[in-house]
């Protein structure tokens, strides 16, 4: 798993106490929370993320030897591997960086090791992009230690084919490409296909709430690749390569051929299309009520036709939905446990939070956590201090 949230001493600091010397460069990638457009970043549709206010970082300095030694603050650990030699993957926490260093190398890039230490405060397993974030702070110091140039849709290219063949999980790219490519005060639509990414302004009158379910899932080895081979198994029913370039009239027509799982499946990922793109004009024009009624319909698609939701989620979307102030709640994420996302008027954020928390507690007892976010931007060098 990547380093967990805690930040109790500096990555600085810890790198100064660890290695004698000061790190060269510091850098922050930033998780994400997904505003709408849920499993569709791997059927080519439509997603509209936002990259927020909580990093992975790390500090480091380059070395000679082709050897990365990186300690996790989180964890109380240490990993390290020799550039070119990585072996096979271990499921360690180290295999972020493993994976990502090897998918810039097979990319043509050539790499040069490093000392570093690491420290993070998003939420692991939550749905808020844990481990993109890590990918994408460990590109960006292979970048600065290596003298090549940051380009964000290449290095979220790198980040998601890690993750697809070194960790076994098979995301599409939206994680990598918003920690990567976010803007400060914007949501980014996102067109999965062509990459093209379109900032959507974020009006001040609301506010982004993830609510922290506490509940957690592990994408690899659950349902989560399962959902994607019965999303190609649907498209391939239709004739297409992918339910991007699929009707509703062509799924109707398929429903028999691919099977009500399957189909239903694909029902998710096209009304979720249509969700996403009503959902940034909504934005644009500040109406927060076809917003908030895109999320609930959004939540309801997740947890009938696709079937990723948990009775902790729906209570904490309903808790959410209840309280005073909320335009609209759903699941973020890939599912089965994590996070929801809530948008909120912010005049009434203070009168929100406790209404919610105390309506989730009430019904599943448990407590969960809180995070107001703002709009950030993509992963950056922060240093040298």
């Amino acid at each position: 798993m990547p380093p967990v949230p805690a930040t109790r001493v500096s990555v600085e600091e810890e790198f100064r106490r660890r290695f004698g010397r000061e790190p060269e460069v510091v850098v922050r990638a930033p998780g994400r929370v997904n505003l709408i457009g849920e499993h569709t970043d791997y059927n080519d549709g439509f997603v509209m993320p936002m990259a927020i206010d909580r990093w992975v970082t790390i500090a480091a300095r380059p070395r000679t030897d082709g050897r990365v030694t990186l300690h996790s603050i989180d964890l109380n650990d240490e990993g390290s591997f020799t550039l070119g030699g990585q072996g096979e993957p271990s499921r360690e926490w180290i295999d972020y960086v493993r994976g990502v260093a090897w998918a810039l190398s097979d990319g043509g890039k050539a790499l040069t090791g490093f000392d570093g230490v690491v420290s993070g405060n998003v939420p692991v397993g939550a749905g808020l992009s844990s481990s993109a974030a890590f990918e994408m702070a460990a590109t960006r110091v292979f970048a600065a230690v290596s003298g090549f140039e940051w380009e964000a849709v290449d290095m979220a290219r790198a980040g998601q084919r890690a993750e697809n063949l070194w960790m076994g999980v098979n995301c599409g790219i939206m994680d990598q490409l918003i920690s990567a490519g976010g803007q400060a005060g914007h949501a980014i639509l996102i067109d999965c296909r062509s990459l093209d990414m379109r900032p959507v302004p974020l009006s001040r009158d609301v506010a982004v709430v993830v609510l922290d379910t506490t509940t957690r899932r592990q994408l690899v080895g659950s349902e989560y690749n399962d959902r994607r081979d019965q999303c190609a198994a649907a498209a391939a029913a239709c004739g297409a390569s992918s339910l991007r370039d699929v009707s509703q009239s062509q799924l109707d027509a398929g429903r028999e051929a691919m099977g009500e799982v399957a189909f239903r499946r694909a029902r998710h990922v096209l009304s979720e299309n249509d969700r996403t793109l009503r959902a940034a004009e909504a934005m644009r024009a500040g109406d927060a009520r076809l917003l908030g009624q895109m999320m609930n319909e959004s939540h309801q698609s997740l947890r009938d036709d696709y079937e990723v939701s948990t009775r902790a989620l729906d209570a904490m979307a309903e808790s959410a939905r209840s309280a005073p102030g909320c335009h609209g709640a759903r699941l973020t994420g890939a599912g089965f446990g994590g996070c929801v996302v809530a948008l909120v008027d912010r005049h009434r954020l203070h009168g929100f939070a406790p209404q919610a928390v105390a309506t989730f507690t009430a019904t599943m007892h448990l407590v969960p956590a809180v995070y107001p976010c703002e709009a950030v931007g993509g992963a950056e060098v922060v240093g040298p201090v």
